[in-house]
């Protein structure tokens, strides 16, 4: 038994190819098991700082990248009993006089995969974190905190990809191609720093957006032709959804640049009508329909007081009635509601008093 243990194939014994194929099916069989045991005992450790956390959450998101990571170390440890068998070690190429193997390509793909799977351990903290402080946020009265929970998070989650980029560049190309990269850039670090110029700008807008605060998440905003509801403010862009239930994108930095008026900051909403009575209506009927309608105003429970109705114009068309009133009702149905009422009392008014609208008079195309 010994004798056939000891059969060597490709330079490794028999044994040692067994002992790899053990350690990796036995930890690839309780990945789960392990990746449940080892997240529930950081819970443990950190569950203090976030009593709002279920241990479900916290072991959700590390589950799959814990499976990866114990797997993987345990494929670098178990490989270590094992030699490269010299018969596949061929060289893949030979640019510079140095020979690049197949070994030098297993050994550089593991140190990838392993680096990557580290980064998204690393990300999924973050998640964590940032769902610990959205649920001590969700306690506050002020939203913005929310805001700075999402912003942060995709911040930095930003860095972290940056880091971990570089990081794999270090491994693919040595840190002294890297170094040498970026120290003879010269004329292409300028080219690359107009080209991100916009994306920088952009950042510096979220930044202001963040800070000076002109609008959050849920307001009902205005900028250029467009009008909607903010849904999420990143790094790059806010998202708006339309009346029209469309999405966009929007750069911060127009956000920031161009004139926006935050509809939910208002207090009131103005009103404003202009109606054309026919030319030959009494003057007596003309003051009685802006008695009529200026007293209905004044004891309306939604318009404030100040509500204007006067003649504002005239013409050999028409008279023009100018009506204008405020109301503190801001939701869209009960003032589309509000509305209605007015006017159906409007109609009721100049019906009452014989008053007619003016006949449209449309100018023939020549």
């Amino acid at each position: 038994m010994n004798e056939f243990l000891n059969t060597d194939i490709m330079g490794n014994t028999l044994r040692n190819y067994g002992i790899v194929l053990a350690i990796v099916l036995f930890i690839y069989f309780i990945r789960r098991y392990l990746s449940r045991n080892i997240a529930a005992w950081l819970f443990r450790l950190i569950r203090h700082w976030s009593p709002q956390i279920a241990e479900r959450e916290f072991v959700e998101l590390l589950l799959k990248p814990l499976e990866y990571f114990l797997l993987l170390t345990a494929f670098i440890m178990a490989s270590n009993h094992l030699v490269f068998p010299p018969e596949l070690n061929i060289t893949l190429y030979n640019r510079t006089g140095e020979p690049y193997t197949l070994k030098m390509f297993t050994d550089l793909l593991v140190k990838v995969t392993f680096t990557c799977t580290v980064i998204w351990i690393v990300l999924r903290l973050i998640d964590f974190i940032a769902l610990i402080l959205e649920k001590k946020a969700d306690l506050t009265e002020d939203k913005t905190d929310n805001q700075f929970v999402v912003f942060f998070r995709d911040f930095f989650k930003a860095i972290i990809f940056i880091i971990g980029f570089i990081a794999l560049m270090n491994i693919l190309f040595g840190r002294g191609l890297v170094e040498k990269l970026v120290a003879g850039l010269g004329i292409g670090a300028a080219a690359l720093a107009l080209a991100a110029k916009e994306s920088i700008e952009n950042l510096i807008g979220s930044f202001i957006i963040f800070f000076d605060k002109p609008f959050r998440v849920g307001d009902f905003v205005k900028v250029d032709s467009f009008q909607g509801t903010v849904e999420k403010i990143g790094l790059r862009s806010t998202r708006i959804r339309t009346l029209d239930k469309t999405f966009i994108t929007v750069p911060n930095k127009k956000m920031v640049d161009s004139v926006l008026d935050n509809l939910s900051l208002r207090t009131q909403q103005r009103v404003a009508l202009k109606l054309e009575l026919a030319p030959d209506t009494p003057s007596e009927s003309v003051m009685a329909v802006v008695k009529s309608l200026q007293d209905y105003l004044d004891n309306h429970k939604d318009v404030e007081k100040g509500a204007s109705v006067s003649l504002f114009d005239f013409g050999k068309d028409s008279f023009v009635l100018q009506i204008i009133y405020m109301t503190n009702i801001l939701d869209n149905t009960p003032y589309v509601n509000m509305r209605e009422n007015v006017n159906l009392e409007l109609v009721r008014i100049l019906e009452s008093n014989g008053v007619k609208l003016a006949a449209r008079t449309d100018t023939p195309a020549a």
